[in-house]
């Protein structure tokens, strides 16, 4: 990090892309020091984690850990430039990320004993995960605990005028216990990027409905920045649950990569949403995530990322790419072996958008080494190539993806 952090003492001499770039590694690298710290202070405190579900806890910080380290080697390495800065970082990076693998490995199979990890497959399949702080339900399964409800209403009339203004009302790292913060984001279209941080956390962020609640963007890696940060939704915060919205990125398909959601919040969720953009629409970069019955439009690798994630119920669109391009919903990106992490799509359906016409579109491809994704009991539209999967460059991961 000081290494980032003295390239960044001098950006005169960086290009605005370079400067980016190793902003965001900054950011990923803190986030870093973050997990570590409640990983050592979780195992410090004793000889033996009380339950599955506090041993998958640091396993999801490890993962995350390793996931935070390939991203900014991802945006680093994508920078063409002779002053390019990662020929003095590739080493420390790398390092790092051995580093990490090495004790996610040790913790998965020297902590985590085979009969406890049978138990965690058991209990989720059961149901019996305690039910996440400030989700309290009660009888009828319709009501949860809320600490507070702000109104944004861009016309006026309500507490404030933009969601952004909102998300930073919200108090600072909470743990749940009284409820969430609810913003209520009435009908109308909010032109601006939205960045719920990770102080702001157990956020639930409510509109009027899909097509009628809408946060708008086009930033896209032709801004000169990088996937990463073209986000017009960026979620951090933990336990956050979106409803009712639709996000969007109108880049569009000749802007090449242009994300409208990315998610870095563990336990977060979003139901009843609507995702709209052309390649790299949907980013579930890391942690725990889940998706109901939610819309998903794009073309080259619109869903993509490295969260332990499940798609459940969702509309999956493929839309028209630009001409030469073909589509592929999934791009899974686990690096390592032991990282609990993978895109589950469950009882969801893939069928064209308008225009599609006979684009090849292919269930995914393995964006890397172990990528890791699976569909079940969905519907596939006879827009889905034959082959179902495309490879990714020659060879490349065909022989340790899943």
């Amino acid at each position: 990090m000081s290494l980032v952090q003295s390239f960044l003492d001098h950006q005169d001499t960086l290009s605005e892309y370079m400067i980016n770039a190793l902003e965001d590694c900054r950011l990923l690298e803190s986030s870093n020091i973050d997990h570590l710290s409640k990983t050592l202070e979780s195992i410090s405190l004793t000889d033996s984690l009380a339950s599955s579900e506090d041993e998958d806890d640091l396993l999801t910080l490890l993962s995350a850990s390793i996931t935070n380290q390939q991203t900014c080697l991802d945006c680093l390495e994508s920078i063409s430039s002779p002053s390019n800065p990662i020929s003095s970082l590739h080493a420390p990076l790398f390092n790092g990320t051995m580093l990490y693998s090495v004790s996610l490995a040790i913790f998965r199979h020297g902590w985590v004993s085979a009969t406890r990890q049978r138990r965690i497959l058991i209990e989720r399949k059961l149901g019996r995960r305690p039910t996440s702080p400030g989700l309290v339900l009660y009888p009828g399964g319709d009501v949860v605990k809320v600490s507070q409800t702000v109104v944004v209403n861009s016309s006026g009339g309500g507490d404030f005028r933009t969601i952004s203004e909102a998300v930073a009302a919200a108090p600072n790292n909470t743990d749940g216990s009284n409820g969430f913060f609810v913003i209520r984001a009435v009908a109308g279209i909010y032109n601006e990027y939205v960045n719920v941080t990770s102080s702001k956390k157990y956020l639930m962020m409510i509109g009027d409905g899909i097509n009628n609640t809408i946060i708008t963007g086009n930033r896209s890696v032709a801004n000169n920045i990088s996937t990463f940060d073209t986000a017009t939704l960026t979620v951090t915060g933990q336990g956050f649950v979106g409803v009712n919205l639709t996000i969007r990125n109108t880049a569009g398909a000749a802007n090449h990569q242009a994300v409208a959601v990315r998610s870095n919040a563990d336990l977060s969720a979003f139901y009843r949403c609507s995702f709209e953009g052309y390649q790299d629409t949907l980013y579930p970069h890391s942690f725990r995530q889940f998706y109901r019955e939610c819309d998903i439009y794009g073309t080259v690798d619109f869903i993509f990322g490295n969260a332990a994630v499940v798609l459940q119920n969702c509309n999956i669109f493929p839309r028209l790419p630009l001409q030469g391009q073909f589509n592929a919903v999934t791009a899974q990106g686990r690096t390592d072996i032991n990282q609990n992490t993978g895109t589950s799509v469950q009882n969801c359906t893939i069928t064209p958008a308008e225009n599609l016409g006979s684009t090849r579109t292919y269930l995914g491809r393995p964006w890397k080494e172990y990528s890791r994704a699976v569909y079940m009991e969905s519907f596939m539209d006879s827009l889905i190539h034959p082959a179902g999967w495309s490879v990714w460059s020659g060879d490349f991961a065909l022989n340790t993806s899943y």
